[in-house]
This record gives C-alpha cells, sequence and structure tokens, in this order.
C-alpha cells in the first residue's frame, strides 16, 4: 500500500463525479469535514469485518436494507426508527428460518449520493445536471438547485451524524429486546398476509422467551438478548467526501473511511485501474462490489486481487444485480470462478437494480415477483455451485409507500401514485420486504435440507 493514499485517486480515471462550478469553495467544505470527528471508529468496522468473515465461512447472513437515497427534507427520527424495526423484523424471520445469525447493516447515514445514466437532464426545452442525490444537488428542476453546492457535504455529515446516534440508542437500549418484537410490528403492516406469518413466529419466540426465564435467562443477566449489532454502509460515489473523513487508526496505523462501517463500488464505477476501486483498495473497512451482467470471470478475479490481494474473510461482498432474466445464465460462471479460484468472499444478491422499468403512467417501478425470483435463482445457484448464499442486498423503507408493484396486496400500476415518495429509484414498503423475507427464508430452507443431508451422507 505503500503508493496508495486518501488523494491517490485523484490521479486515475473517475466517473460519476459532479463538476462544482466554484472549486475552492468545494476545497474548503473538505478542509472542514477533514476537522470534524470520525461518524465510526476503525474498532466498530472491524468488528463488522469478523461478522462479514462468519458469513464468507457460511456461519452466518448478511441483510442490507435502506433508503435507495437518503433526503434532507424527509428525514425524521420516526423514519429512521421505521427501517430500523423493519431491519429487525427481518433479520428475526431470516435467523429463525435458516438458524444462523444474521448481520445487519443499513443502508443509511451516509446513502446520500446516485450515479445517473445521464449526466442532464432536460424537460420542456430545458437541460440541466442531472438530480445527483441530496448531498451534491437538489431535486428542483431550476438552475440554481442543480447546481452542485459543496455546502451539502457539510449537511450530509450532520444528518448522518444524528442518524448514527439515534440507531446506536435504539440498538443498545432496549428497543431491540427479543422481548418487543409483537411491537416492532407497523400499523400499516398489521393486517397483512406477512403481518399473520410474523405474528405465528413471535409467539414461538415469546414462549421460548418464558422458558428461558423460568432458567433464569433474563436481558438482566444476558445482556446480548435486548441489544443488537448494527452497522451502517452507502455507496462510495462522492470520492471528495469520502477522502476528507479517511481517518488514520491510531493503534495498527491503516487508513480507514470513517463515513460509514463498510462502503461498497457500484456497477457503474467498479472499473480496474479507475478512481473508486483506487480510493476502496487503500482503506481496511468492508469493501462492496456491485456485479452486474457484463462483469466477466476474469475481470471480477482482478477486482478480487485489487480490492483483497490478502484473501482476507469479511473484507469484499459481491453484491450481484442483474435482473430475473439474466442471473440464472450470468450468476454462475462468477460463483464458479471465485469457488475454483478460493476466494473468500461473501457473495450477495441485490435484485432491485436488474428489475426497474417504467410503467406506462411514466413512474420508474419495480414487480415484487421479480424482485423474488432474481432472490430465489441466487440462491439456488449458490446451492449448484457449491457456495453460501451469503445475503440480500435491498432498497426499502419503514414508510406506506406505493413504488413497486405487487406483493401479497398486489400493489398495480394505478395505486402507483397514491405515495410515490422516493426521490430516486422506487422501494420496498414494509409489507413487501417482510413478505419478502419468508420468501428468502423458504428458500433458505432448502439450503440448510441439503448441507444436513451432505453431513448425514
Amino acid at each position: 500500500m505503500s503508493s496508495w493514499s486518501p488523494n491517490s485517486w485523484r490521479a486515475k480515471p473517475a466517473s460519476h463525479l459532479p463538476s462544482y462550478p466554484d472549486p475552492a469553495a468545494l476545497e474548503a467544505a473538505e478542509a472542514r469535514l477533514r476537522a470534524l470527528p470520525p461518524l465510526v471508529t476503525a474498532g466498530e468496522a472491524d468488528a463488522l469485518k469478523r461478522s462479514l468473515g462468519a458469513v464468507a465461512e457460511g456461519r452466518a447472513f448478511l441483510l442490507q436494507g435502506g433508503d435507495c437515497a437518503e433526503s434532507f427534507q424527509e428525514f425524521s427520527a420516526d423514519l429512521i426508527r421505521d427501517t430500523f424495526r423493519l431491519i429487525l423484523q427481518m433479520a428475526f424471520v431470516l435467523t429463525f428460518a435458516g438458524g444462523k445469525p444474521v448481520v445487519k447493516v443499513g443502508r443509511i447515514a451516509g446513502q446520500f449520493a446516485k450515479p445517473r445514466s445521464t449526466p442532464t437532464e432536460t424537460r420542456n426545452g430545458e437541460t440541466l445536471p442531472s438530480y445527483l442525490g441530496d448531498i451534491v444537488n437538489d431535486t428542483a428542476f431550476d438552475a440554481a438547485s442543480r447546481a452542485p453546492d459543496p455546502e451539502r457535504l457539510i449537511r450530509a455529515y450532520a444528518q448522518a451524524s444524528a442518524s448514527l446516534n439515534l440507531l446506536r440508542a435504539l440498538a443498545g437500549g432496549g428497543y431491540a429486546d427479543l422481548n418487543n418484537i409483537h411491537g416492532w410490528t407497523l400499523d400499516f403492516v398489521a393486517g397483512s398476509p406477512a403481518a399473520a406469518r410474523y405474528r405465528e413466529l413471535a409467539d414461538k419466540i415469546t414462549e421460548s422467551l418464558a422458558f428461558m426465564a423460568a432458567l433464569n435467562i433474563t436481558p438482566e443477566n444476558h445482556p446480548e438478548l435486548r441489544r443488537v449489532d448494527v452497522f451502517t454502509s452507502h455507496e462510495a460515489l462522492l470520492l471528495p467526501y469520502e477522502e476528507a473523513l479517511t481517518r488514520v487508526d491510531p493503534v495498527t496505523g491503516q487508513q480507514y473511511a470513517a463515513s460509514a462501517h463498510m462502503v461498497w463500488i457500484g456497477e457503474r464505477t467498479r472499473q480496474i485501474g479507475g478512481a473508486h476501486v483506487e480510493y476502496a483498495r487503500g482503506i481496511a473497512n468492508p469493501i462492496g462490489v456491485k456485479c452486474g451482467p457484463t462483469l466477466a470471470p476474469d475481470e471480477l478475479l482482478r477486482l478480487i486481487d485489487a480490492l483483497n490481494p490478502a484473501n482476507e474473510p469479511g473484507r469484499l461482498t459481491l453484491i450481484g444485480r442483474f435482473g430475473a432474466d439474466k442471473a440464472a445464465s450470468r450468476l454462475p460462471e462468477l460463483m464458479a470462478a471465485t469457488k475454483r479460484e478460493g476466494r473468500a468472499v461473501v457473495w450477495s444478491s441485490d435484485p432491485m437494480h436488474g428489475n426497474t422499468f417504467t410503467a406506462g403512467n411514466g413512474f420508474k417501478t419495480r414487480p415484487f415477483d421479480r424482485i423474488a425470483s432474481e432472490l430465489e435463482t441466487f440462491i439456488e445457484v449458490a446451492r449448484a455451485e457449491g457456495v453460501h448464499p451469503g445475503g440480500v442486498h435491498l432498497e426499502m423503507t419503514g414508510q406506506n409507500v406505493t413504488e413497486c408493484l405487487g406483493g401479497a396486496r398486489a400493489l398495480s400500476e394505478a395505486e402507483l401514485s397514491d405515495r410515490y415518495q422516493t426521490s430516486c429509484d422506487p422501494r420496498l414498503n414494509a409489507d413487501q420486504a417482510l413478505e419478502l423475507a419468508f420468501r428468502i427464508a423458504e428458500a433458505l430452507k432448502g439450503v440448510q435440507a441439503g448441507e444436513r443431508a451432505r453431513r448425514v451422507g
């Protein structure tokens, strides 16, 4: 790593970075960020890496989910709490089904920047920069709003800090106590088929907790029953922000991205020799890479070598995002390559981005059935290739939005306009996300049965 520094990415080709009209103002904002405290610590990032190491070894499962793009305007304690308890609900379902710990990682407290297909947008003959996330510019379609503003980096840091404070309080302050599992159900989900199944599981856990209490195994003498570990993640897209928040661990001397416990490189920015891979290779955090249908096995192996040369379990998570129609044909050769070459990686599935289309009424959406189908294909392929289906990566919210089609309540195209609130990509609502957790759980049970059969044989 002698040739790496937090700013060595600046000498590499960089894509999907905004062009700031006032470079001096950007430099001033970066200087202010460098003087601010880290949002996360090296010890926390290392704890996540150890947990992901268990996933890489087949002993745990990764649940990574949250907002498509966090918003300044819609920021509130209720939204953070609702997303957190949705993660708890889903983790509870997955743990019960798979019999393995679930590593909980939110797309939160930093998921502000978004790559776009085109750098500009045209409406009624006027062309302006595309909306790139609240950390860069605003959704309003006028020249002032769409101009990249460095002050937004400072505002994003402040919101991320507040979000982390609340998440830590919720995770460690008793809200995550298993005795509260019945209270985690969101009001608008209460009457759904998924909620009925959830209550059945919750009743079983409540009975088990009562038995444990009779044996004096309670949250008072076993604090792990009333707290959880929850980590944060986002796409490391806006490299000036990431560089300014890179910190040296005084104990080990290693460099960490102090903006989140885990960061990932997107499908559009994973070029070997590019700026985003250059930045990620030098930090000690867990790293993710989105893997799409254009990625060839030899290119994937070169990426792994660049980002995880020591083959450290938990360091690298490969996040497949193919689309339901391509996963079965493109994923096997990638999984087979990592298996054949002995690469210690986590394989996770992002079933959202490859299944997006624009409905007839103009709303960008994703069909629930295609999302579920890609996840089930991911699990089937992993089982066939002898690879642990390590996790899922979802864009979801605890809000009662109408952005993805289908699910048990059969959300239709006509209903998309009812509560379509995303500023970028469509998200699963809590009802759909919980239903999807049950679908994943059913598929994982088949994997568990196969593992038991192999052990017996």
